[in-house]
């Protein structure tokens, strides 16, 4: 059947959730297509109920500092207890449910099926055929991604979601990938008594961020008992009774461990979209945007398929000028300078902006400055788990920041007033005659400044 529609959203994850509603509650006749869960993979197997874990690993640990008895304390976890929060609070149907109907409840249409272009202005979903009067757009996400090893695509390893609907932590996990993920799930299940080893292919980890944080990070897993490898390759995986048997190269014998979970990155699956039929390459990586987040005429995309980030704060950053521009109302363009992302980790790894590398290579004139954490008061203060740092990129040319970095015990809320002040280039000699607040962790920021050549 054909039928008629203003604009019609292909995926209902955060970002696609956010723009069909905001039209539809405008007047608009949307039409919303999600072939899983109202709203994507954060709230039912990544950014919620990861911190579910993170926020449970986080209070073992605690008490285990206070107590002087960390392994006592993980001995003492509760799995069950976490999972079944997971479960009761971020359940698929009722999440899903509430989700479907506050869009349908604003006058959306939701069509359970999977969507594709079939011309400019043309969707097909669930056997009927869209014609859009304004257009579409794609929120599609992104997938996991493993690399190309020799016998993993045929064992059953985790990817995130695995690993977030677990009853029972493993008695032993190998993780393979070092990035956010990773980490924040190598420390969750090593917290629960799990005996866990990081795989890692850069030569530190969270290879994004600066190598101090990667280092501090490893430096604070092994501590903890995980076991960390970087600099290592993985030249072939086998899976039998025994369970994951991982050979490195370089190395004869395997790594052995119960569960493998492979960490190693997303990308978004444009396959499938029908991207040909407006002139589009289904092969590329990525959908390049305008200011607009325009691709085409008629043709909008936000979230991870934009490849800015793939970040839930800039899928629903990207939905936000993507609702005025269909909406026709003014705004300003997309702006990539201040990009925040944070890895909970403990410590947690606030990043926004260049890197001191990314900087330099981007041709500027670079000072840095580095403020340790744990010789701040707050840091003093609060004694053991006091890890961190705070490091300020500095444009000198122009006498802004143009990076900072915060790890720290709430490293990622330090790192918003470093983002307003990338954000907004607040020159740095404002910054050095701001009053910051005593004994905060934040007030680390005018050791950093103060550090600056």
């Amino acid at each position: 059947m054909v039928r008629e529609a203003d604009v019609a959203v292909i995926g209902l994850g955060p970002g696609g959730e956010h723009v069909a509603g905001r039209l539809a509650e405008s007047g608009l006749d949307v039409v919303g297509v999600e072939a899983e869960l109202v709203g994507g993979e954060c709230p039912y197997w990544a950014c919620v109920p990861s911190k579910m874990m993170i926020r449970a690993g986080n209070l073992l640990a605690e008490t285990g500092r206070v107590a002087g008895m960390a392994g006592e304390a993980a001995a003492m976890a509760d799995w069950g207890t976490v999972a079944g929060r997971i479960r009761d609070e971020a359940t698929d149907d009722w999440n899903d449910k509430v989700a479907a109907d506050r869009f349908t409840g604003k006058g959306g249409t939701l069509v359970r099926a999977r969507g594709r272009l079939a011309g400019p202005g043309v969707v097909e979903a669930g056997g009927d055929t869209y014609r859009l009067r304004r257009g579409v757009v794609i929120a599609t996400g992104t997938r996991p991604t493993a690399p190309p090893v020799p016998g993993l695509a045929e064992v059953p390893y985790w990817t995130n979601r695995e690993a977030v609907s677990a009853k029972r932590p493993p008695e032993s996990l190998i993780v393979l990938g070092g990035g956010a993920v990773g980490v924040e799930l190598a420390q969750v299940f090593a917290r629960f008594g799990t005996r866990v080893t990081v795989i890692e292919a850069q030569d530190r980890l969270l290879p994004l961020d600066e190598p101090e944080a990667g280092e501090l990070i490893a430096g604070v897993l092994e501590r903890e008992g995980l076991h960390v490898r970087t600099g290592a390759r993985v030249s072939g995986v086998a899976h039998d009774d025994g369970g994951f048997h991982l050979t490195l190269e370089g190395q004869e014998s395997p790594l052995t461990a119960e569960r493998l979970l492979v960490a190693t990155g997303r990308r978004p699956a444009l396959a499938d979209l029908g991207l040909e039929t407006v002139g589009l390459d289904p092969q590329a990586r990525f959908l390049p945007t305008d200011g607009q987040l325009l691709v085409a005429p008629g043709l909008w995309a936000v979230g991870d398929v934009t490849g800015k980030g793939a970040f839930t704060h800039m899928a629903m950053y990207q939905a936000a000028i993507a609702i005025r521009a269909i909406l026709g109302e003014p705004g300003p363009d997309a702006d990539y300078r201040a990009v925040p992302r944070v890895t909970f980790a403990d410590p947690e790894v606030g990043s926004v902006g260049l890197t001191e590398q990314a900087a330099r290579d981007a041709g500027l004139t670079v000072r840095t400055g580095t403020g340790q954490v744990p010789s701040s008061t707050r840091g003093w203060i609060h004694k053991a788990g006091n890890e961190g740092f705070i490091k300020l990129v500095e444009d000198a040319g122009r006498g802004v920041l143009v990076g900072a970095t915060s790890v720290g015990p709430v490293g990622g809320e330090v790192l918003y007033g470093l983002a307003v002040a990338v954000s907004a280039e607040v020159p740095v000699d404002h910054l050095r005659h701001m009053i910051h607040a005593y004994p905060t962790f934040h007030r680390g920021v005018e050791d950093a400044l103060a550090a600056l050549r």
